[in-house]
């Protein structure tokens, strides 16, 4: 067993990354500037949040999952947070300790806990989703966990005993079909499985994709008749994870290949194109222009040093760049569209898997495992421009979600709304940005009663 960690050393449990551990419901939250008066429902931000002192060496996929909303109604903001009440996380309450180590060192659990629970905890920590009246904390290891509207966990959901194995922490949504599209990979076979659930929740649609070994896929995209995956060479070594190594490795002998397979084809019928080595942790979006799909998002030229588990330092940053696949020829055509780097991209969703004219990239300071992001920058890829805001010298943002004005016409008629925290007071507040110009500065500031954690994605859930 690897040797316990001192209660909180580790860097991603210090300082604005570490851990809260109240629970609080605070209403009237101070405004600064105006609230847009189509700002209505909950922002709601998943992370990392750990109850315990790790066992081992602490990575932030290890954390607790926490959910922390911003419900706008009538005018006025109120905040709540809530841990995710996974069964690995009740059965440490019970214990009053960790139970479980970390991707980044491996420890089994004691026979007990692993009886209760099995060998993983499902923390559920990396984003969420809404489809078909249910709200779904995510993470790919794992079925997703349902939770109410005001943050109450209701249990693991399995899509009625269908679903087989884990769910991805980056589902599509049509928003024509109101289908949801979505995959699992695993260490062990089969290593990738698609699925596709209808308007009604219903899972209707699953197949295995045939793979020579388990590669690390995080997110993949999807256009009116297609979805489109990104393997990579990140490699699964389950006997180093087990031994408490690296359970990633970068394996670029083994190439890098676009898969497209029909939305509710067969895993025979995914077609592969070759292209040269990248990663892609997340994607803006895709679609199709007659025989061609166009594909948009930031790739590093390798691994990223957190998905190693252990290297968190990265050299490579993340650039913009878009690929056109010639569906006749089998071509691939490929370009970087700018230099700054950027990752957590975001669109306005009512346009997923269809032609679009903005994106939305995060910008960071540095990348390193650090989660520096510190600005925004819009693309308008029908003209080639683009303007960018940086929230400040000490700030540090988070992703920036796109919230469509219900009164608006255009598809940049919305916000952009993100989580930022002062590293040099420890305070944060959620920034509205008028997307339709983000470089003109916040439009309202909604001041945190408290300092909330970085953590991972958002999302926008509108008034019910």
């Amino acid at each position: 067993m690897t040797a316990a960690a001192k209660p909180f050393e580790s860097p991603f449990l210090q300082g604005i990354m570490a851990p809260v551990l109240d629970e609080r419901d605070d209403r009237d939250l101070k405004v600064s500037g105006e609230l847009p008066r189509g700002l209505r429902g909950m922002f709601l931000r998943n992370g990392p949040n750990p109850q315990f002192p790790p066992l081992a060496a602490y990575h932030p996929f290890d954390g607790d999952g926490m959910l922390h909303a911003v419900y706008f109604e009538d005018g006025r903001a109120r905040y709540r947070n809530r841990w995710i009440e996974s069964r690995g996380l009740l059965a440490e309450r019970k214990r009053g300790h960790a139970c479980f180590g970390s991707v980044a060192g491996f420890t089994q659990p004691d026979q007990q806990v692993v009886a209760e629970v099995g060998l993983l905890k499902n923390n559920a920590n990396t984003h969420t989703v809404y489809h078909a009246g249910r709200y779904l904390a995510l993470m790919e290891a794992a079925p997703p966990t349902e939770f109410s509207r005001d943050l109450a966990t209701l249990g693991e959901y399995d899509f009625g005993g269908k679903l087989e194995g884990p769910m991805t922490a980056h589902p599509k949504l049509d928003p024509v079909t109101g289908e949801m599209l979505f995959f699992g990979y695993s260490p062990f076979p089969p290593f990738l499985q698609y699925h596709v659930a209808d308007a009604s929740g219903a899972l209707v649609h699953s197949v295995p994709i045939d793979l020579p070994f388990s590669m690390l896929t995080h997110d993949f995209a999807i256009t009116e008749s297609y979805a489109i995956f990104f393997l990579s060479p990140a490699v699964f070594d389950v006997a180093a994870m087990m031994r408490g190594e690296p359970g990633v490795r970068w394996e670029p002998e083994h190439g890098t290949r676009i898969g497209v397979l029909p939305r509710r084809g067969r895993g025979e019928e995914i077609r592969w194109f070759e292209i040269p080595n990248c990663y892609v942790v997340h994607f803006f979006n895709a679609w199709e222009t007659g025989r061609t799909i166009e594909i948009f998002a930031p790739a590093f030229d390798t691994m990223p040093g957190g998905l190693s588990m252990s290297r968190m330092e990265q050299t490579e940053e993340p650039k913009p760049w878009r690929w056109s696949l010639d569906l006749e020829t089998g071509h691939v055509a490929s370009e970087q569209f700018d230099d700054r780097s950027g990752e957590f991209p975001r669109i306005d969703d009512r346009c997923a898997g269809r032609q679009q004219r903005y994106l939305y990239n995060s910008i960071a300071r540095g990348w390193d495992f650090n989660f520096d992001f510190h600005g925004v920058v819009k693309y308008d890829i029908e003209n080639g421009r683009s303007q960018q805001f940086v929230h400040g010298d000490t700030a540090v943002s988070g992703e920036h979600i796109f919230v469509p004005n219900p009164e608006g016409r255009d598809e940049d008629d919305g916000w952009l709304l993100t989580m930022v925290t002062d590293r040099a007071t420890e305070k944060s507040a959620l920034v509205v940005l008028d997307a339709r110009e983000p470089s003109a500065g916040p439009v309202a500031r909604v001041e945190m009663p408290r300092r909330v954690p970085l953590g991972f994605h958002a999302n926008w859930f509108p008034a019910e």
